[in-house]
């Protein structure tokens, strides 16, 4: 069902996995694409092992919601070139729409990210008229935590793996300036009437449940607020997140 793909993002090369429905007659099957953005990869998994499991998941919206899904590696991670900054990560979300909408047939995009992706995709479709609908799952509301101490973050990310390259980054001010300066919080407001979904877990440990809350205050009450009972922070793989998600794409289809 899926084929290996290459995202172009900037200099850089992403590897990507897009997913195609069967043929049918479901309603809008193949005219609607959709990208899948993993989060910042866990210290117990590190930057190789980041976002693996959405290849299957883009199978699984392919097969059950028949959309056209790519899910791909931001730099840094997996077998994606290039290092971790917020501003490229962002700019990654981008590009991977730019290349969704070059697939033959596919002809609007949506997003979906989860934790940072989440927040990433907000702030991406912020700017770009193109994205039709975002739905996030354990979303920060902010990098604030990242901004407070960004050499901390450096040396975890170099722990991770997601920076490796000797030197990098070569302007320590500007990479930490982007932390504070792209804000989800600023751009969720952007994106209504377009469609906007906000999941999250009441337990999660990472990311406080007033985040979700917060986003969604600021898209003015235009927006699908779910809060999952007694769930943690890995909403991938919480079976009710993804059938929220299928829900909300089926009604996203024009």
């Amino acid at each position: 069902m899926g084929e290996a793909r290459t995202i172009t993002s900037g200099t850089l090369r992403l590897d990507g996995y897009l997913a195609r429905p069967l043929p049918s007659s479901a309603k809008g099957a193949g005219r609607y694409g959709l990208v899948l953005c993993h989060g910042f990869p866990l210290e117990s998994e590190g930057a190789a092992r980041a976002g693996q499991s959405f290849p299957h998941l883009a199978d699984r919206m392919a097969a059950d919601a028949g959309w056209v899904t790519l899910s791909f590696n931001f730099r840094g991670t997996g077998a994606s070139q290039g290092d971790f900054s917020l501003a490229g990560w962002r700019s990654d979300v981008t590009a991977a729409v730019d290349d969704l909408l070059t697939v033959e047939g596919v002809e609007a995009a949506w997003l979906c990210g989860f934790a940072a992706g989440g927040a990433l995709c907000l702030c991406a479709a912020g700017d770009d008229p193109r994205v039709r609908g975002v739905a996030t799952f354990s979303a920060p509301a902010d990098f604030g935590e990242w901004a407070s101490d960004p050499r901390k973050l450096l040396a975890l990310a170099r722990s991770i793996g997601v920076v490796h390259t000797p030197g990098f980054p070569s302007d320590m001010d500007s990479w930490a300036r982007e932390l504070r300066e792209i804000r989800p919080l600023a751009a969720v407001g952007k994106i209504p009437p377009r469609g906007l979904i906000i999941v999250h877990g009441s337990s999660d440990e990472s990311v406080p449940m007033l985040d979700a809350r917060a986003l969604a205050d600021a898209a003015d009450g235009e927006v699908e607020l779910r809060i999952l009972a007694a769930a943690g922070h890995g909403l991938r793989h919480d079976p009710r997140a993804i059938a929220i998600l299928l829900g909300w794409l089926d009604r996203q289809q024009l």
